[in-house]
């Protein structure tokens, strides 16, 4: 019994002391866990090494004629280690020597606060030990330069503890200038235009840079680094003379007429190259932006610019010729229950080439349901050949811009679709589509696929070059093409041509007006509740075509004009008469010069300047050596280019003076100076809200008055 109770006892006491050591183990768990665990926390990532992803240099979109559309340029964030070795030896001389001269710096570069302001906020920070401090951020390469020269920072990144981070900002130098197509590429966002289409290539290939977790923030670690592969640049096919052009006679018109939006593209006939494409549309505030991409993304009902294809099918098919009568029955009939009605009334017996002319609605609709009423697979066949039921293959992502075409095998087919579909209704097409069947038609019968990109660079070295393709080789016979021609040019050329407002006596335009009723905010066509969609299509000069232009503009009710010819002919007419004037072999015009004893003052930039003077044969000196900028005094036919006083100071920061100069002059040096530009008026800038010479802070408003 002795022995057995001599055993127990050991074994009783051997399991309470593994009770023991199990809640020592479990107590001091809990202790490094809840009361250490920031401590080890800290400690392990202060000792954790990682690589952090470093963006390459992304590259530069271009226009064809050689300007920078879309680039990158550098701005920094400032942060300091104020536990850096160098910063605190000899108990902390260099810091004390230097900190407030450099606070004075500081306050003098930046002016957001003040050397006092700055002075305290360094010394707490270096206090506190702050290992990653950050002191500036997004600041641009002119500050930096000047901050690398201030005292401690010239120092050198061990003794000062100040570290430079470099991030890319992504910058369209002509700001409005077809901002929806080319796009913005911004982080964390979603892309548009031909920064998303081709982001693989401009994004390049991400670097590594090895970084240290310290006191809450990554620093780097020299030697680690992976350097990052920059992206490649590329060249689109856009012009920006042309876009400029297409902007303004746009913008024009939407002001002018109190329009909600518009789009304007033009189009090189024999290639198929997008040279330009405005999208404008009103904001809340009244003014107008590149907001959306009206002319690829959006699909709406055509109107009499899809007449085109309707007597493109009727003619290849031979059902009519160009001569063939049909009687509009006084410009109103009823089809199926509905009403079609012309908006010239009176019309009877005529031909199909003057039914054109004319945009009849009834004629169109009545040749359409006799020829393909009873065989309507037949029509869509056609229109699936001009591709007016497939996505244009554009070179940018338009998600919303799919057309659609019925098919009788539709739930909504009836017996009135042909007839409406005929002159532009039931279906719902881009105006890229459209331009397209015009462009291919202007390019006997060849239809081009439409592109944006023209070839891809790095370092200035070309690897690769889009050609034209071509996506249908003839939309229909050579007999058709010469019918529909005659048609195309008598809509301006005619008598009774519905554009006959814009035919111009020194060279020819063929296109089509069309003025499609569309429903005020999808409440249906009923009375009151009626707007309408402005359109031409065109090609010019129609006896040898360089380009087709799209103008589609959708009206408001306050909208003083609504027909196509007035409101989008008019604009397709200031693009066509800009574009011919600079066409190789054009008319001259032998103006006569005489003198003018009054003097008068300009500013703009150096070459645009000289290539004025020199395209209207006036003699002119440049007296200045040095900068872009000029100030122009022309009196006598005799011009002089001299420097002018912007009062731009090395900083950046005051405010120049701009009065006399155009506007896109004065808004591109305002706005690359950081400041935000609000334009009331137009012509010359005659006055401006900051005086010139005063300082201003970054995103400060600027109003410039227009004479």
């Amino acid at each position: 019994m002795e022995i057995k109770k001599d055993i127990l006892w050991r074994v009783y006491l051997s399991f309470l002391g593994m009770i023991i050591l199990g809640l020592c183990v479990v107590g001091k768990a809990f202790y490094i866990q809840r009361v250490q665990g920031n401590f080890w926390k800290d400690m392990d990532s202060s000792m954790h090494l990682k690589y952090l992803p470093v963006d390459a240099e992304r590259g530069t979109i271009y226009s064809e004629d050689g300007n920078i559309l879309s680039t990158s340029v550098p701005v920094f964030n400032i942060y300091v280690d104020f536990a850096a070795d160098g910063l605190r030896e000899k108990n902390g001389k260099r810091f004390k020597d230097n900190v407030d001269s450099l606070s004075i710096c500081l306050a003098n570069l930046f002016k957001d606060k003040s050397a006092q302001a700055y002075h305290k906020e360094l010394q707490l920070a270096y206090k506190s030990k702050a290992r990653y401090y950050p002191l500036k951020k997004k600041i641009s390469f002119s500050e930096y330069k000047a901050l690398r020269d201030f005292p401690l920072v010239r120092l050198g990144k061990n003794k000062s503890g100040f570290i430079i981070d470099t991030k890319d900002k992504r910058i369209n130098p002509y700001v409005l200038l077809a901002n929806r197509t080319i796009g913005l590429a911004r982080p964390n966002a979603s892309n548009v235009g031909l920064e998303q289409s081709y982001d693989s290539l401009l994004k390049g290939k991400t670097g590594q840079q090895l970084v240290r977790y310290m006191a809450g923030a990554y620093m780097p670690v020299d030697g680690g680094d992976v350097d990052p592969e920059n992206g490649k640049d590329i060249v689109s096919t856009l012009d920006t003379y042309i876009q400029d052009v297409a902007e303004n006679a746009l913008m024009r018109m939407l002001v002018d007429n109190n329009s909600p939006h518009g789009t304007a593209i033009v189009m090189e006939t024999a290639t198929g190259k997008i040279k330009a494409i405005a999208n404008l549309g009103k904001q809340p505030d009244g003014s107008y932006a590149e907001d959306l991409n009206y002319g690829i993304g959006r699909a709406t009902e055509p109107g009499s610019i899809f007449k085109l294809a309707t007597l493109i099918s009727l003619l290849e098919d031979k059902y009519v010729t160009n001569n063939s009568i049909v009687d509009c029955e006084g410009g109103i009939k009823s089809f199926y229950g509905l009403r079609i009605k012309d908006s010239h009334l009176g019309t009877h017996q005529i031909t199909v080439k003057d039914a054109f002319e004319r945009s009849s609605n009834v004629a169109f609709a009545k040749l359409a349901d006799q020829y393909y009423g009873s065989q309507p697979s037949k029509f869509i066949n056609h229109l699936h050949t001009f591709r007016l039921d497939t996505l244009t293959g554009v070179d940018i992502t338009a998600t919303s811009g799919k057309p659609t075409i019925k098919k009788p095998t539709n739930r909504s087919w009836s017996k009135t679709t042909i007839p409406f579909m005929a002159h532009g209704y039931e279906e719902l097409v881009t105006p890229l589509n459209m331009l397209m069947l015009y462009n291919a038609v202007a390019n006997n019968g060849k239809m081009m696929k439409p592109y944006l990109v023209s070839s891809i660079r790095q370092y200035g070295v070309q690897l690769d070059s889009i050609k034209p393709q071509v996506l249908v080789e003839k939309i229909c016979s050579d007999e058709t093409l010469a019918q529909v021609k005659e048609c195309l040019l008598a809509v301006v050329q005619g008598d009774h041509g519905t554009a006959r407002k814009i035919k111009d006596p020194d060279y020819l335009i063929a296109g089509k007006t069309g003025t499609a009723v569309t429903a005020l905010d999808n409440r249906g066509y009923n009375k009151g509740n009626k707007i309408y969609q402005a359109s031409f299509i065109g090609y010019f000069p129609a006896n040898q075509p360089k380009y087709s232009i799209a103008v589609v503009i959708q009206n408001s009710r306050e909208s003083k004009k609504v027909y196509g010819a007035d409101v989008s002919g008019t604009v397709f007419k200031e693009i066509a008469d800009r574009i011919y004037g600079t066409l190789a072999g054009h008319k001259t015009f032998n103006i006569p010069v005489t003198s003018d004893s009054s003097e008068y003052d300009y500013f703009g930039i150096k070459n645009d300047m000289a290539s004025i003077f020199t395209t209207l044969n006036i003699s002119y000196s440049d007296i200045s050596t040095s900068g872009n900028w000029r100030s122009v005094q022309l009196k006598n036919n005799t011009g002089i280019l001299k420097t002018p006083h912007l009062s731009v100071s090395s900083s950046g920061s005051v405010t120049p003076n701009v009065v006399g100069m155009g506007l896109k002059d004065a808004v591109y040096l305002l706005e690359n100076m950081g400041l935000q530009v609000v334009a009331i008026g137009r012509g010359r800038v005659a006055n401006q809200s900051l005086t010139a010479g005063t300082t201003f802070n970054k995103n400060q408003k600027i109003s410039l008055f227009l004479n």
